[in-house]
């Protein structure tokens, strides 16, 4: 009974990009996966490439690295970010098919990575 009150404390190592890109790809139901899913609804087909998927992990690991540390919830705000132009008109652009590359991700998002300040609003 003693030891059940006993606090369990464990040291955690930050994510690395590896990591973050293992979060992207290979879960069942991956944040990548359901994005497509959500636009496959408006007919709207998305594709992630490999640069892309390398792009995001990169920008949530210095994120993560240089604001507050909050692991792979990261993920989510940036790809919020990324997509909200496409999320708002998806039902205009029903039938094309929009890949997600780094070029793509730079454009939409990196002025707001390069701004420490701005980046402070990226949860």
């Amino acid at each position: 009974e003693l030891q059940g009150r006993l606090p369990i404390r464990v040291e955690l190592e930050a994510l690395t990009s590896d990591d973050f890109k293992r979060i992207l790809k290979e879960p069942d139901y991956s944040l990548i996966k359901q994005y497509v899913a959500l636009l496959k609804t408006e007919n709207v087909e998305l594709e992630f490439s490999e640069d892309g998927i390398d792009r995001i992990a990169n920008i949530a690991s210095e994120v993560n690295a240089t604001v507050e540390n909050i692991g792979a919830r990261r993920l989510h705000t940036i790809i919020e970010k990324i997509l909200d132009d496409i999320s708002f008109t998806a039902t205009d652009r029903s039938g094309e098919k929009i890949v997600i590359n780094k070029a793509y991700i730079d454009k939409n998002l990196d002025t707001l990575v390069k701004d420490s300040d701005l980046s402070k609003f990226i949860l």
